[in-house]
């Protein structure tokens, strides 16, 4: 039986979700993932960032 509504949200984010990580700098990739940085504010960022220590994280939001 098919999933109709896999996904489905992505279709209301602006560019379907996608964007640059502001971690890794990666491009068109879904950005989907809340982090909060140093200053308390939340951050998206992707897939492989989300596990990233918060010290990486910080260096980037500060800087």
């Amino acid at each position: 039986m098919a999933k109709t509504k896999r996904g489905r949200i992505l279709w209301s984010l602006p560019s379907r979700g996608r964007g640059t990580c502001p971690v890794c700098s990666a491009t068109r990739i879904k950005l989907l993932y809340p982090r909060t940085d140093a200053n308390g504010t939340a951050v998206k960022v992707c897939k492989r960032c989300y596990k990233a220590p918060q010290s990486r994280l910080d260096a980037i939001t500060t800087s």
